[in-house]
């Protein structure tokens, strides 16, 4: 037994010793839970991320103000509301800077704040800060005691608040992480646009269904992007509050080539997109170690090329590796896969509770609606008060020379003031704002704006009212603020999900549908579709953000319709569209066509073979998204031969046109691709050491040649027939045109005189001019300068044929789709540059071109 001594009244009192424990332990339990490890459900935010974000609101740290020493904050922060250790302090400051961490920062930083590769951050005393711009303006607004509870603070000699007036559900956004005694919380963030359509969507129908809620809101959005491979932890933390998401980095495969004593070729993944709180540099060092112990083979090396651009982690494999055997070493044995354990916990009503992603928003909501109603009390207690001083004021000068006469006859002010009481009937207050009145006010003009503010008053007042008294028109209030915050604040998703397939299980399922597997090989897990495209005004270009599409159901090989059109997506997807929907095709490829009586596709490979495709294995739309180089033979798919062109058999007697990288032509015979096609592929053309294929066109009868080289140099070539004559597969060509040092050929197209071309840069600019403002040369000539760039780093990446009505898809460097539509570019001759049309990111580029129509061609 434990025995306690009382101060109040000098009594030993026994205790049991397990009851004080208890009772301790639970003390400090909640002091802990409460008071540090878990964030408040209404503004997202722990206490240490609260005093921080409060204190620097009280230095004046707007965004529109200087930065500010870290050290300084760090120290308002303990000796006013934290009294704890300053790099706890710093730690949590620094966190909240770092666009790494926090998907939408709500601090601002100047200085070394550490770095994805887990370096430290420089001191408090070097680094600087201020309060970001969604930070100030949805996390504080307008702060007061009228609007949100404060306390005291630890020694009772300052008042701080108990929670911050949060405009944007910041939980979601933000996410959290934080473990307490007993219990943990682990909360991913999200995208803003998506949790504010969710909220709007939770405010006109509060019976939303969870199906419905999760269409808007698919799934967490990581500020380091990656990839999600499964829905059914989403689910699950998004119904129950817990679930085990996985999340995979984003990679590609590319060819790297080195000028040593000969040509060398290697074959890289390249890794552009970590999973989220993943170590760059551990992650490295663990590749590193996995291979020196012989547990990871097939790497000859691995380096970081890393920049301010973004991440580029470059692994070159050994010679006979393939790619895919990889990088599923890669997903079992490093953290490029890894599991976000989510768990959704957070302090209501300052107790711990585990939420549903519908909990969450409705507490946000809830909690916004008070803080609405607040802020309009105390705007319209405000607004009444000085209503009645105006009236005051008013009814003083309509009755001036009584005024004047208490005024000229009272011994001193508070004999006036009682006079005006008894005399004018003015309230105390009014009767104050009279005696501090200047003469000023007895103007005409004063007395007109007394009138107006009076009226304004009165409107205000009205709208104040009912606002308060009708819950209906408090709620759109509510929506035209999340909307207001989308637009300035909202930007595009960063990690890929799958469209969310039902599950057997589901209650709320109708249908049954496939699980997304876990592939292998790994080229089957990045199935993306370009889905969205955000539309504006014109000429501005049209986004298509990446994102993955699902395997639904397993699909059945047999051959499209007559009239179907395939596509074929920039991420190297291939699919058809039933003739009803061909216009959904047009909105995300960069190849189209119309499928007649052909039997096969052929698919152009950069090292001059040719590869044919039966249609029969190509799915439909919606089914199953299957990489164009998986339909390839294994020769081809283990060579990860660049695919330079797609084209359907011709049903003419057609030739085809081929460009090599070297400058030189050459036209095939239609005869030549008549001959019986074996799966492994056939020559078109012998390429000389050092050379490679990069374009392809049909011949059109009576049309003329146009070669574009990425100096902005274009040769205009009529009746070519005769300067070329067709060839068998084992030519080489002739030249085409003299090139430059440092150019390159850019594409190639067949036309009418009376066509367009549509010409596009690197820098995003877009050029159309008609074919005949282009002289006529010959084969072998220098052409005519089309382009004059404004930039030495600008240069051109595609020429197409500019078909009216058609829509001009541009990919980037970054994976995005830019759509413009051709005839929103202006018509231009050869002089100039063209007209900036493409909305691109810092250290963003376009890299191609192409125009695709309704009519299902592609130039």
């Amino acid at each position: 037994m434990a025995r306690q001594l009382t101060r109040c009244s000098g009594q030993i009192i026994p205790t049991a010793l397990h009851t004080e424990m208890e009772r301790s332990y639970l003390e400090y339990a909640m002091s802990v839970i409460v008071g540090r490890a878990l964030p408040d459900v209404r503004d997202g935010l722990k206490p240490v991320h609260r005093r921080i974000i409060y204190a620097m609101h009280e230095l004046g740290l707007t965004p529109d103000r200087p930065f500010r020493k870290s050290a300084r904050v760090v120290g308002d922060v303990l000796g006013k509301y934290h009294p704890h250790g300053d790099q706890s302090v710093y730690d949590a400051l620094v966190r909240m800077v770092q666009d790494f961490s926090s998907r939408y920062p709500l601090l601002g930083g100047h200085g070394n704040f550490g770095s994805i590769d887990n370096d430290p951050p420089a001191a408090m005393r070097y680094t600087e800060t201020r309060l970001s711009a969604i930070g100030n303006e949805a996390m504080l607004g307008d702060i007061s005691e009228a609007i949100v509870d404060f306390n005291d603070n630890f020694d009772n000699s300052q008042q701080e608040p108990t929670v911050l007036p949060a405009q944007l559900p910041f939980l979601l956004l933000e996410g959290c992480s934080g473990i307490a005694v007993g219990m943990a919380t682990n909360i991913p963030p999200h995208n803003l646009g998506e949790i504010v359509d969710g909220a709007i969507a939770l405010i006109d129908n509060p019976e939303l269904s969870d199906e419905q809620l999760w269409k808007i809101i698919p799934g967490p959005d990581f500020p380091t992007g990656g990839e999600i491979i499964d829905t059914q932890g989403i689910e699950d933390a998004y119904r129950s509050g817990r679930g085990t998401i996985p999340v995979r980095g984003v990679t590609r495969v590319e060819k790297l080539y080195r000028q040593t004593g000969r040509r060398r070729e290697r074959t890289a993944i390249v890794v552009t997109e970590l999973p989220y709180q993943v170590n760059k540099a551990a992650w490295i060092e663990k590749i590193a170690e996995l291979v020196n112990l012989g547990k990871l083979e097939g790497i000859a090396d691995i380096r970081d090329e890393s920049d301010r651009s973004g991440m580029r982690v470059v692994i070159e494999l050994k010679r006979d590796t393939t790619p895919q055997s990889v990088l599923s070493e890669l997903y079992q044995q490093t953290a490029l896969q890894s599991n976000f354990g989510a768990i959704l916990l957070a302090l209501v009503d300052n107790k711990p509770c585990q939420l549903s992603l519908r909990q969450m928003l409705q507490a946000f909501l809830d909690f916004r609606e008070a803080t609405l109603t607040r802020q309009y009390r105390h705007e319209l207690g405000e607004a009444e008060r000085r209503l009645h001083l105006v009236s005051g004021l008013l009814m003083a000068l309509e009755n001036l020379d009584a005024v004047i006469d208490i005024l000229r006859h009272a011994p001193d002010g508070t004999a006036a003031k009682m006079r005006f009481g008894e005399e004018l009937d003015l309230s105390p207050p009014q009767a104050d704002a009279i005696l501090a009145m200047p003469l000023r006010r007895l103007t005409g003009l004063e007395r007109q704006k007394l009138q107006a503010e009076s009226q304004e008053l009165q409107a205000q007042i009205a709208l104040l009212r009912t606002l308060l008294q009708e819950r209906r028109e408090l709620l759109k209030t509510l929506k035209k603020d999340l909307r207001t915050l989308k637009r300035k604040f909202g930007d595009e998703r960063r990690t890929r999900i799958p469209v969310r397939t039902k599950h057997s299980g589901d209650k709320l399922s109708n249908t049954t549908q496939a699980k997304i597997p876990n592939p292998s090989p790994p080229t089957a897990l990045k199935k993306r579709s370009e889905a969205k495209s955000e539309t504006s005004q014109k000429p501005k270009a049209k986004t298509h953000s990446p994102t993955p599409s699902p395997q639904l159901q397993l699909f059945t090989p047999q051959p499209p319709p007559v009239g179907a059109v395939l596509a074929v997506t920039h991420g190297g997807y291939i699919h058809w569209h039933p003739a009803q929907t061909a216009n959904i095709a047009l909105r995300d490829a960069i190849y189209v066509a119309t499928v007649g009586q052909q039997e096969q596709l052929i698919a152009i490979a950069d090292d001059g073979k040719a590869y044919p495709i039966p249609l029969s294995e190509i799915p439909p739309a919606g089914v199953q998204m299957t990489q164009l180089r998986e339909l390839l033979p294994n020769i081809a798919q283990e060579r990860e031969t660049p695919i330079i062109a797609q084209f359907l058999l011709p049903e003419a007697s057609q030739d085809l046109i081929l460009l090599t990288q070297q400058g030189r032509i050459k036209r095939l015979s239609h005869a030549e691709l008549a001959e019986p096609w074996s799966r492994r592929g056939i020559s078109l053309i012998k390429l000389k050491e050092g050379d490679s294929l990069s374009h392809a066109c049909w011949v059109q009868e009576g049309g003329e040649l146009v070669i574009a080289t990425s100096g902005g140099r274009l040769l205009r070539v009529s009746r070519f027939d005769e300067q070329l004559p067709s060839m068998g597969r084992v030519a080489q060509g002739e030249k085409a045109l003299r090139l430059r040092y440092g150019e390159s050929l850019v594409g190639c197209a067949v036309l009418a005189a009376t066509d367009s071309l549509l010409l596009a840069t690197q820098l995003g600019y877009l050029k159309r001019l008609p074919v005949n403002a282009l002289r006529l040369a010959k084969l072998g000539d220098i052409g005519t300068q089309a382009l004059q760039f404004s930039s030495q780093e600008d240069h051109l990446v595609g020429m197409a044929q500019a078909v009216a009505g058609g829509t001009a898809n541009l990919v980037t460097n970054r994976q995005r789709l830019l759509s413009v539509v051709v005839n929103s570019v202006n018509l231009s001759g050869k002089d100039g540059l063209g007209e900036l049309l493409a909305a691109l990111k810092p250290g963003e580029s376009v890299v191609a071109l192409a125009v695709v129509s309704e009519a299902g061609l592609r130039s």
